[in-house]
């Protein structure tokens, strides 16, 4: 399948995501960071800047029932286990109202659970209804193809790195299960805000983690494309997909586009005739 939007190291792709995924070659990606659909889009309300707005995200967050979300699931966490190379990783996000169906489907397919991540969000929305607890929180599922696999886990970066923003993480201790990271910053919406946009601190610590430079990182649902500018940033291949080509054009692209100049700016302001040399010299060819 052709790339919708290419550049050296960076492949976007439209349409179906089970489609795009068996189009990829077998055993060919080092890590996959996914956010599926939550599902949550059901007419209710919720609290954004301090006004009363839908929660209605679009038809793809919309559930078909249980039978039909969960064999979702299963087949575009089947169909990533496949473009997973041994020794990979993959990452889910969710809450209640997906991350059950996914841990489901990761355990009847043979996959073996590393952790289990809480990202509390100190700055998250109230609840309107005042008749439960505010929802704070995400879920995170790490996990490798199988018990015998040899995951990437770069400790000394979680231990030793440098969070300021998370009061949690002591400073030379061990990092624990719970990360402290607020939502997306202004910054990060300069395009426009996808409605499930991850915040760059939570994809950075993904990515330093589990994955090394050089290494292709795998998004099946990348929206804004948090995921690639991170790991442009960190010097990372990265292939996203996603359904609704609107968000590829406004946020995706000039996301990515922002980050290669920023990282890569004489790259970008060279005569066609130098491109290769440039790209040479900052080892960008394969």
């Amino acid at each position: 399948m052709e790339a919708y939007f290419k550049e050296t190291g960076i492949r976007l792709f439209t349409g179906d995501v089970i489609d795009v995924l068996s189009s990829l070659p077998e055993k060919s990606v080092d890590l996959i960071f996914s956010d599926p659909p939550y599902n949550l889009s059901n007419d209710g309300f919720t609290c954004h800047a301090g006004k009363r707005v839908s929660v209605n995200k679009g038809k793809w967050d919309k559930s078909k029932g249980i039978e039909a979300d969960f064999n979702f699931h299963f087949s575009w966490i089947e169909a990533c286990k496949r473009v997973l190379k041994p020794n990979g990783s993959l990452w889910i996000s969710g809450t209640y109202h997906s991350i059950y169906a996914c841990g489901y489907a990761l355990q009847k397919q043979g996959w073996h659970i590393i952790n289990d991540i809480c990202w509390y969000k100190p700055n998250a929305a109230p609840n309107l209804s005042c008749r439960m607890f505010a929802a704070s929180h995400e879920t995170l599922l790490w996990v490798r193809k199988d018990k015998k696999a040899k995951h990437t886990f770069n400790y000394d970066k979680m231990r030793n790195g440098y969070f300021p923003d998370d009061f949690i993480k002591k400073p030379n201790k061990q990092m624990r299960s719970i990360w402290a990271i607020g939502t997306p910053k202004n910054g990060e919406k300069k395009y426009g805000k996808h409605p499930t946009q991850k915040p760059e601190a939570l994809l950075e610590r993904i990515i330093l983690a589990s994955s090394n430079e050089g290494d292709i990182v795998l998004d099946p649902f990348c929206g804004s494309a948090t995921t690639g500018v991170v790991a442009i940033r960190h010097n990372r291949k990265f292939v996203g997909i996603d359904l609704e080509k609107e968000y590829i054009d406004k946020l995706a692209i000039p996301r990515i586009k922002d980050e290669l100049l920023r990282k890569y700016p004489p790259l970008f302001n060279t005569k066609k005739s130098h491109v290769k040399e440039k790209q040479l010299e900052y080892g960008l060819l394969p």
